[in-house]
């Protein structure tokens, strides 16, 4: 009798951890999505604003590169898709050029490559799970999420502002490639290393 007695207690217990486990799973998560938009945010404001172009250089691709070389595609791009919407409800997480609040800094001349991000961050988590992890693949990965950011930047100024390829080439895409190249080494080598540190220490 002890023993059923013993045995029913042990299964009750793993029963009514089962909630308490996925309780901290998601806790972690959240805290996870916090953190990184939180790191985006203030990368966003470590910006040089340009003459010639509404848009400044940012670290905020950076970011975006690294989150989506350290986490899951889904992670990655939900904590992309906070960034943005802790943006457009008014918080100061986008950089300060252009001078937009909320919504208008959306819709303004850099809303592309800010509505890029979760998409950018999710096929760079996406591809580089399918390799070794190493620089040179999280590097080409990265590459590939740096390339969504500029097209869609670039597409949204054209629709913004009429202007031509040539034009929205110059304003948009050019400026930004050795910042980008800079941007995608750091990232890569930031990542692999701590995959290789997480393997070391398993």
């Amino acid at each position: 009798m002890s023993k059923e007695f013993s045995a029913q207690l042990d299964s009750a217990n793993s029963l009514a951890a089962v909630p308490s486990t996925r309780q901290s799973v998601w806790l972690r998560q959240a805290g996870i999505v916090l953190a990184g938009s939180a790191f985006v945010a203030v990368c966003a404001h470590i910006a040089l604003p340009l003459y010639f172009t509404p848009v400044p250089l940012s670290l905020a691709p950076f970011a975006v590169l690294l989150l989506g070389l350290v986490l899951r595609p889904g992670l990655a791009a939900s904590t992309l898709g906070a960034y943005l919407l802790e943006g457009a409800l008014g918080l100061p997480v986008f950089s300060a050029t252009p001078a937009l609040p909320g919504m208008a800094h959306l819709l303004g001349p850099t809303g592309g490559y800010l509505l890029s991000y979760p998409l950018a961050a999710a096929l760079i988590a996406f591809l580089v799970r399918r390799t070794s992890r190493s620089f040179t693949p999280a590097a080409l990965s990265a590459f590939a999420g740096s390339l969504v950011i500029l097209f869609c930047g670039a597409v949204w100024l054209a629709a913004l502002t009429h202007a031509s390829a040539q034009s929205v080439f110059t304003l948009a895409v050019l400026p930004f490639l050795p910042g980008d190249a800079l941007k995608i080494v750091a990232a890569a080598a930031l990542a692999a290393g701590w995959v290789r540190l997480r393997r070391r220490s398993a």
